[in-house]
C-alpha cells in the first residue's frame, strides 16, 4: 500500500483560474440534436463549461494562478524552492512547462522545477510528491499547479466526451510549519487500464498517426489524435475501487465521514459521485458539485470545488478536507488536510497568452 504521512507541512494557499469563454451546453443542440443533450444534461448535471482560446495553454492558466497566489500570500518568487507542473496539456513534447512557469514567475534558479504527467488524480499525486521533496530537504516552500486543456484533444463531434469537459488550473501554496495536522494520502493505480481513457497519436510510440477520423465502435468519430474513454470499464473501475480506497483510508486513519467537513471529489460526472456517497454514505451536502457551471476540470477539479464554495467565506475558519482524485492511468488516490478558509481563494477569469510562448516558425528560435 502506498501511503505517506507529512507532520510538518501545510497548505497554506489555493488559487484558482479559468477561461473567460463560456461553452453552454445547449448550443450542443444545433450540433447532436436537443434531445441528445437533454438527455447528457440530466445525466451529468453540466449546464456549462468553460473552455481556453486556441493560444491559452494549460500553462497560461497555471501562471495566472500562481501569479495570485503569491500576490495574495505576499510571497517572494526567490523564496521558493520548488515548483512542479501536474498536466496532460504540455506546451511542448519538450522542455517541461514547469520551466515556462518558472520564468514568468521569477523564480530562482535554485529551485527544483518539473512537470508530471497525470491527468484526473494530478492534484493527489502531486501533492505527495511535492510534500515528500519538502520533507527530505531545506525546501521550506513550494508551489504545486495542477490543470488541463482537454478540449484540444478532444473531437468536436464527439458527443460522449466534448460536452463533458472543463478547463482550470489550480496553484497550491506549500510551507514548512508545526502548527498543522499532518497530511495523510493513499494511492493506486493500475496499468492495465492504461487503454481505458488515451490518446493513441503523437507520441513516439505512433509519432506520425494518421490524423483523419474514423468512426469508432460507439459511433462517434474520433481521430488517433483525439482523446478515446472506454466508459463502461471508467464507469466500472469509479464505483468499485474509488469507493473501496475510501474505506481503506478510514481504517488506516481511524477515522469516518463525521470527522470531515466537505469531501472535495474528482467532478467527474453526477451519477458516478451520487454512487460513490451512497455506498460510502457521505451526505450530499458534504461533497459539493461544480459540474453544472465547469465542467469536469480534470485533476484540478478537487480545487475548483473548494475555491468555488470558500473562496468568498470572508470569515477564517478550519477544514478538514478530503480530497480524492480518480482517472487516467488509471490512477486513484485518496488524501487530507487541513487549512484555514481565508488561504482559499475565489475563482478568478484570465485569458492571459504567454505571447513569446508560440513558436509558428523555425526563424524564431
Amino acid at each position: 500500500m502506498a501511503v505517506f504521512q507529512f507532520k510538518n507541512i501545510k497548505i497554506s494557499g489555493i488559487s484558482c483560474v479559468i477561461p473567460k469563454n463560456i461553452v453552454q451546453t445547449e448550443s450542443f443542440k444545433d450540433r447532436f440534436g436537443a434531445e441528445e443533450v437533454d438527455k447528457f444534461m440530466q445525466m451529468t448535471g453540466i449546464s456549462q463549461t468553460r473552455w481556453t482560446s486556441e493560444k491559452q495553454t494549460a500553462s497560461d492558466l497555471g501562471t495566472a494562478a500562481a501569479k495570485r497566489l503569491i500576490q495574495k500570500k505576499g510571497i517572494d518568487p526567490q523564496e521558493i524552492k520548488a515548483l512542479v507542473f501536474g498536466t496532460h496539456s504540455p506546451d511542448y513534447r519538450r522542455p517541461a512547462s514547469a520551466f515556462v512557469i518558472q520564468k514568468q514567475l521569477g523564480i530562482s534558479t535554485e529551485a527544483a522545477v518539473f512537470d508530471f504527467s497525470l491527468g484526473c488524480s494530478s492534484a493527489v499525486y502531486g501533492l505527495q510528491v511535492v510534500a515528500s521533496m519538502m520533507a527530505n530537504s531545506d525546501i521550506d516552500k513550494a508551489i504545486l499547479v495542477v490543470g488541463d486543456t482537454t478540449s484540444k484533444t478532444t473531437n468536436p463531434m464527439d458527443r460522449a466526451s466534448i460536452m463533458l469537459i472543463g478547463e482550470a488550473a489550480v496553484a497550491i501554496y506549500l510551507e514548512k510549519t508545526e502548527d498543522t495536522k499532518p497530511i495523510v494520502s493513499l494511492m493506486r493505480s493500475d496499468g492495465e487500464g492504461y487503454r481505458y481513457l488515451i490518446v493513441p497519436g503523437g507520441g513516439y510510440r505512433n509519432l506520425h498517426a494518421n490524423p483523419e477520423p474514423e468512426v469508432c465502435h460507439d459511433g462517434n468519430p474520433r481521430s488517433l489524435h483525439n482523446s478515446f474513454m472506454q466508459g463502461t470499464s471508467v464507469f466500472t473501475f469509479t464505483i468499485s475501487d474509488v469507493p473501496k480506497a475510501i474505506k481503506d483510508y478510514f481504517a488506516l486513519t481511524q477515522t469516518g465521514e463525521e470527522d470531515y467537513d466537505v469531501f472535495a471529489f474528482h467532478q467527474a460526472n453526477l451519477l458516478i459521485l451520487k454512487q460513490i456517497a451512497k455506498k460510502l454514505k457521505i451526505p450530499m451536502e458534504k461533497l459539493p458539485l461544480t459540474l453544472p457551471i465547469y465542467g469536469n476540470t480534470s485533476g484540478a477539479s478537487p480545487l475548483v470545488t473548494l475555491c468555488e464554495f470558500y473562496g468568498k467565506n470572508e470569515i477564517s475558519e478550519k477544514l478538514n478536507v478530503m480530497m480524492i482524485g480518480f482517472g487516467v492511468g488509471i490512477s486513484w488516490g485518496v488524501t487530507s488536510f487541513e487549512i484555514d478558509t481565508n488561504d482559499i481563494f475565489a475563482i478568478e477569469e484570465d485569458d492571459y497568452v504567454f505571447e513569446e510562448g508560440y513558436i509558428d516558425s523555425v526563424s524564431n528560435l
